[in-house]
């Protein structure tokens, strides 16, 4: 992976991210990197400032050309006010009054965005622990009642980021996709106190129930996937060990044990926080308490029976790429492990330094969910 800040990973990865992003609409490459310049990488509050000293701007730039009536500018221009914001929240702590402000504006961004896109978008509510899991609904173009891919992001993902990739690539193949805020995620901690389980596929089943009840006559309900993104690998696996009804599963980044990850981890790491808000914990040993039911072990992994993805990066220094080998090795249904190779583009977290390293995988969940 290309690193902006040498020497400094977490940083250089978040640059990396907005950039991969902006292939799909989620920035300019100028401005990204106008941003990047701006940030001190050991200053944690240089990088809120100056993500939204960019975002900022480029909202109201998207709400002038929405007020003249520039419709397809103004989409444009709303998606990277999103990322830009999004990128901003990202970084800040618990109790920055801007936190929740800057996270609200983000997703104001996206939803004025979703009014101007060519195929009409539908933002869902799953009823669940007397709240609900919001989410959004992307179709592909010209396919009559399309197979559905559930998707849940990771620790630090939006439902509304998963457009910038996930989406395209899925409705490119004729696939519509249900980006999720699952519990911890998006809205769904944020907005309604829902805070992330070990017990995941509550969740999922929750959501395939509502899709089959709702969505009938936009959907084939008989081929619907379930998908995550980084810890949303654990997440995945999960729900599809405990609910046979999904077609296929896509472990976009692989959890063996979400508790290894971080059992060596120090409580000064620059995602700790985060990991104590999803758990809804004040201490790190807390938080590490809860992650002890986050495993594949004691045969929940065994229990997967649909064909089965998983994408990994050699590289990966968030998830680990043990954990990959750890999950194929248990699989007892249909699978493919793909890990790109070390030094290789795409071999980082989740392929953010290329993600045409998962048409592999894109292709093969089309090829499953259709048959």
């Amino acid at each position: 992976m290309w690193h902006f800040y040498p020497g400094k990973y977490m940083p250089s990865y978040q640059v990396n991210r907005a950039l991969t992003q902006a292939h799909y609409g989620g920035g300019e490459f100028a401005e990204i990197l106008e941003v990047a310049g701006n940030i001190d990488p050991d200053n944690r509050e240089t990088i809120n400032v100056a993500w939204l000293a960019m975002g900022n701007p480029v909202f109201d730039l998207a709400a002038k050309f929405e007020e003249n009536g520039n419709y397809v500018s103004a989409r444009r221009t709303y998606l990277r006010a999103f990322n830009y914001l999004r990128s901003a929240e990202f970084f800040m702590k618990l109790g920055d009054d801007r936190k929740l402000e800057t996270y609200n504006k983000s997703v104001e961004a996206f939803n004025r965005a979703l009014r101007y896109f060519d195929q009409p978008v539908e933002r869902i509510e799953v009823p669940f622990d007397g709240s609900f899991l919001p989410g959004v609904l992307f179709s592909p173009v010209g396919v009559e009642r399309p197979p559905l891919m559930i998707m849940f992001g990771g620790l630090d993902s939006l439902a509304e980021e998963l457009y910038f990739g996930v989406g395209t690539h899925l409705n490119e193949r004729g696939i519509a996709l249900l980006a999720m805020d699952g519990p911890g995620q998006g809205a769904a901690l944020r907005n309604n106190d829902i805070h992330s389980r070990h017990d995941y596929n509550v969740a999922g089943t929750a959501v395939l129930d509502w899709c089959i009840e709702n969505l009938g006559n936009k959907i084939d309900t008989s081929r619907i996937g379930i998908g995550a993104v980084s810890m949303g690998g654990y997440m995945a696996a999960r729900c599809a060990a405990f609910e046979p009804r999904f077609k296929v599963c896509m472990i976009f980044g692989a959890v063996w044990s979400y508790h290894e990850v971080w059992v060596g981890r120090p409580d000064s790491h620059p995602l700790a926080e985060i990991v104590q808000h999803i758990m809804g914990v004040d201490s790190m040993d807390d938080a590490r308490k809860k992650l002890e039911g986050y495993t594949l072990a004691n045969g929940v992994a065994e229990k997967i029976s649909c064909p089965t993805y998983i994408l990994h990066g050699a590289d990966d220094k968030q998830n680990f790429v043990s954990h990959a080998y750890r999950v194929a090795e248990r699989l007892t249904c249909e699978h493919v492990l793909e890990v790109i190779p070390e030094g290789e583009s795409g071999a980082q977290h989740c392929q953010i330094d290329d993600f045409t390293r998962t048409f592999n995988m894109y292709d093969w969940i089309a090829r499953k969910i259709k048959e």
